[in-house]
């Protein structure tokens, strides 16, 4: 069965959606749908992959995929209800984009390592926002505001690093972060919670761009994080348990004494 195949499985849920969203015996939830209503969904779906992926459930993720696959069906049969475009059509448009943007592989240009293709990916991209009609100038523009914050930061740094608006050594962007943390800190003791969350909010920028100089991902740094804190904290509530306790019923010397534990252990494995 090919991807022309009308009993291929895209095909049938291209139908699926089209029938959900049928004025006459379609879902009424489907049917009151809007893009700006289904996108929350969508950057749910997409966290999702990305949690099924981090536990490595190949089950799951395969499940979670179907979900956010889903979500652009949706989306591309909204946008074919007002006559703009259909699922074919976003898919023609992803296929023109990787050929043009894989020069090496589907053209004559020279072969590259990974660092070469990010650079020239890049490059091919401003080329391309630089001819879209109507398009703004600013080299920030097309950075999608509704990415995570951390995760925006990181591309917005990036696209001003290409120009050399940028930090020149991992020293100097330590030294910001200590710079902007004095800052918050002075903030907070005078008391200004407006100015305090400025300066938070410079602190996290500059965290940013350190993940950006170090070539690692900082919501995928938090997210780690995340779980850590996560596994620790089980590891307190298990012993207070063991305890006949609980940590509300306990004191923070108490649980850090346990953190600590918790932290040792992990050390041995």
């Amino acid at each position: 069965m090919d991807g022309t195949d009308p009993r291929h499985p895209i095909f049938q849920l291209i139908e699926i959606m089209a029938q959900l969203r049928a004025p006459e015996g379609g879902c009424p939830w489907d049917i009151e749908q809007t893009f700006a209503s289904i996108a929350p969904y969508t950057i749910e779906e997409a966290y999702e992959v990305a949690d099924a992926i981090e536990r490595g459930d190949l089950a799951d993720l395969r499940d979670e995929l179907g979900d956010l696959l889903l979500q652009v069906v949706f989306h591309a049969r909204m946008a074919e209800e007002a006559g703009a475009f259909d699922f074919a059509a976003v898919a023609q448009a992803i296929n023109e984009k990787m050929v043009r943007r894989h020069p090496h592989v589907f053209g004559g240009a020279v072969h590259r390592d990974a660092a070469g293709q990010t650079e020239a990916w890049e490059a091919i991209k401003a080329e391309e926002r630089a001819a879209r009609a109507g398009a703004a100038t600013s080299l920030l523009d097309g950075v999608p505001i509704a990415l995570p914050a951390l995760t925006r930061a990181v591309k917005l740094s990036r696209r001003a690093a290409q120009v050399g608006f940028v930090w020149p050594t991992l020293g100097e962007v330590l030294a910001k972060l200590h710079e902007e943390i004095a800052e918050l800190e002075a903030e907070i003791e005078a008391g200004d919670r407006t100015k305090a969350a400025a300066e938070l909010g410079d602190v996290l920028f500059v965290c940013a761009n350190l993940a950006r100089a170090l070539d690692l991902d900082p919501e995928a740094a938090l997210r780690g994080t995340n779980a850590k804190f996560v596994r620790r904290f089980g590891f307190i509530e298990q012993a207070l348990a063991e305890r006949r306790s609980s940590p509300k019923a306990s004191n923070l010397a108490e649980m850090d004494a346990l953190w600590e534990e918790a932290k040792a252990a992990e050390r041995k494995t």
